[in-house]
């Protein structure tokens, strides 16, 4: 019977976000410092780019986690709460027993 590969087994092909950071600044750091030819340049810079291609995706993962799991964790109520209150400002703006003829001392006039 065959053995199935863990996921840490598949997953050696494809660095890791640590592992490609690391080789990502390495590059950047041979293409500043070192005076390579014009097509070691280019090769670096290819790497280079799918690196970072890979990190970002990466990062657009586990953003996408996080966005989730809060969303997941946020209480219901929460999510009502601006609306009703902009209902209850609505409604006591409009009731006129809630007229507060106490601030007319308090208004600045002109004449």
């Amino acid at each position: 019977m065959a053995r199935r590969k863990s996921s840490t087994e598949e997953d050696t092909s494809a660095p890791s976000f640590e592992e490609a950071l690391g080789k990502l600044e390495s590059i950047v750091e041979a293409m500043e410092n070192e005076s390579l030819p014009l097509e070691d340049l280019v090769t670096h810079y290819e790497q280079g780019f799918g690196l970072l291609t890979h990190c970002e995706s990466i990062l657009q993962a586990a953003r996408s986690r996080i966005e989730l799991i809060t969303l997941r964790n946020q209480p219901e109520i929460g999510l009502d709460a601006p609306v009703k209150s902009m209902d209850a400002a609505h409604d006591s703006a409009s009731d006129p027993d809630l007229d507060d003829s106490d601030d007319d001392d308090n208004d600045i006039r002109l004449f």
